[in-house]
């Protein structure tokens, strides 16, 4: 009797161990789920002004808003993976501060910074797009040495890379143009999606920035031959300089909202446009994360 009474009670103990086990793996496996989801690290997108932001934002779901000095984070997600959308204010300087910014606070796996743009390239036209295989900063010059009264001659600057010396200007490794390459697999991730976009064609090319505004023709026809740029902007190449210096994957992509080389007028409407494409280039861009 006391031996059935033993094996009785030894049998409980053995199945409410098993149980309390498997309660314990099943909450292990439920914390390592919910750990993985955590470390998701975020899609950033950028945006300059309200028109080239909002559009993007309100695409997201669950979106908390979050501001830090004169920058705004739209945080949401896109496909359950998390995207933050970030205005970032015109001009290089805005840019870079939001950028690092950015990386700090939130680790993005990778930046995208879109918006429009006005053309270099006669043979692109409005609504047409550019993915930054490659982006440079057209404002890095350096001029040639004229005395008083000898004038001045911009089509005489040197480009000057801000990058390749710790010394001072006078460093001839510097004069020349510093390019900041595309990501591959988020150019893979755009190029898989650009026949989805039909109100232009979509192409690879050189994006260019600096805090101007170029409406001389001469003037975008020089920068083009020297840089080889396709468009201008005023952000991209400072986005690109800071994702650089912390290893974070970067890719721009702008979209002409006017070309003077070719009479292609502004049309406000390319700002949505563009962030409609983005769009589908994020999604594959997940679709790519989480395989």
């Amino acid at each position: 009797m006391k031996n059935k009474m033993f094996k009785k009670i030894a049998s409980v103990a053995a199945i409410s161990t098993m149980l309390l086990v498997a309660g314990c793996n099943s909450k292990d496996q439920d914390l390592k789920v919910a750990k993985v989801k955590s470390e998701e690290r975020p899609i950033v997108i950028q945006g300059p002004m309200p028109i080239e932001a909002e559009f993007f934002a309100d695409k997201l779901k669950n979106v908390k808003i979050e501001k830090s000095g004169t920058f705004v984070f739209y945080k949401g997600t896109l496909n359950d993976y998390p995207v933050i959308v970030t205005k970032t204010g015109k001009g290089m300087e805005n840019a870079a501060a939001a950028t690092a910014l950015t990386i700090e606070k939130f680790n993005p796996i990778a930046i995208i910074n879109q918006g429009t743009s006005g053309g270099h390239d006669p043979s692109l036209n409005v609504f047409d797009i550019v993915l930054g295989k490659r982006t440079t900063n057209i404002g890095s010059l350096k001029t040639t040495n004229m005395d008083e009264n000898q004038g001045m001659d911009p089509t005489t600057w040197i480009p000057m890379d801000l990058m390749a010396s710790e010394g001072s200007g006078s460093d001839e490794s510097a004069n020349k143009v510093r390019h900041y390459e595309g990501d591959k697999d988020l150019l893979a991730a755009a190029n898989a999606v650009k026949d989805t976009y039909t109100k232009g064609k979509v192409v690879e090319g050189t994006i260019g920035s600096a805090d101007f505004w170029n409406s001389e023709v001469d003037r975008i026809k020089w920068i083009h031959e020297i840089y080889g740029t396709s468009v201008e902007e005023m952000e991209g190449a400072s986005v690109a300089q800071i994702a650089d210096a912390y290893d974070v994957p970067f890719l721009g992509i702008r979209i002409l909202s006017n070309n003077k080389t070719n009479g292609g007028t502004y049309d406000p409407g390319t700002a949505a446009a563009n962030q409609e494409y983005v769009y589908e280039v994020v999604k594959e861009y997940i679709s790519m994360v989480k395989k």
